[in-house]
């Protein structure tokens, strides 16, 4: 089985987007669930329903792949799970190293989903020396005075960070210099890397900042919507008690001699 260090995925020399790469993986999503359910084919319009895009965006996205389906019939489920899958090189194994196993790096060791998306976590890595040897979904914790070792045997071209801030740069440097090009950073701090070393960064407090943002927004919407229906009898009785007072030409009459 062939390991990430000597295959790269072939989008760039493709020249697909970034962001038609950001949807790849949706659209594998939800072809694989319709995989699951033995479904033979399905339209531009029901896969990208299920993918949250326009079915517009996600032809665009199809014919960078090359893929256009077929007039009446739709896509072939099959044959795209394998193109999407072979784009985004998820048709070899793509060894993966987890170092920080705290509460977040051994809930990440114990995720299911890595092996039947193409990642094979090698190795657990931990400064703890008490954690050294301690089986974490049946993978024992190795220290981190082996990390340039273990990357070099496993040959680990993607690291997982989920150390706390303070430690994330450190590790990241570590994990550039044994070799690794691609890093998924948790610690909720920016990383500096060398060019050629992809990083992407996941943090759930801005994610959750996000949601509160949108959530202020909607609670401010429907406090003002609710003022306006509140408002609005006594609203329309003032106009029409305005429309009476005014003269033909729309405008106050003066007072009429008594």
């Amino acid at each position: 089985m062939a390991t990430g260090r000597t295959h790269r995925p072939a989008t760039r020399s493709r020249g697909i987007p970034e962001a038609t790469v950001a949807r790849l993986p949706l659209y594998l999503r939800a072809l694989t669930a319709l995989s699951e359910r033995s479904v033979p084919t399905v339209s531009s319009e029901e896969l990208a329903a299920a993918a949250g895009v326009n079915s517009a965006k996600l032809r665009k996205d199809f014919s960078y792949l090359g893929s256009y389906g077929t007039r009446g019939v739709g896509y072939d489920v099959e044959y795209l799970v394998y193109q999407i899958s072979r784009e985004l090189g998820l048709t070899q194994d793509w060894p993966v190293v987890i170092v920080g196993i705290g509460n977040l790096g051994a809930a990440l060791a114990n995720y299911g989903g890595f092996a039947s998306r193409g990642f094979r976590v090698a190795a657990l890595i931990d400064a703890d020396p008490a954690m050294a040897g301690k089986p974490v979904a049946g993978i024992p914790v190795q220290h981190t005075d082996e990390l340039e070792k273990i990357i070099d045997d496993n040959g680990v071209s993607i690291g997982v960070i989920a150390t706390p801030a303070g430690a994330a740069q450190q590790v990241c440097d570590r994990l550039v210099a044994a070799g690794v090009t691609s890093i998924l950073n948790f610690a909720p701090t920016v990383l500096s890397v060398p060019d050629g070393v992809d990083v992407r960064k996941v943090d759930l407090s801005i994610e959750l900042q996000i949601l509160a943002f949108h959530e202020q927004r909607k609670a401010g919407e429907e406090a003002a919507a609710a003022a306006s229906d509140a408002a609005g009898p006594a609203a329309a009785t003032r106009d029409e008690s305005e429309s009476a007072d005014k003269g033909p030409d729309g405008d106050v009459p003066a007072v009429m001699p008594a």
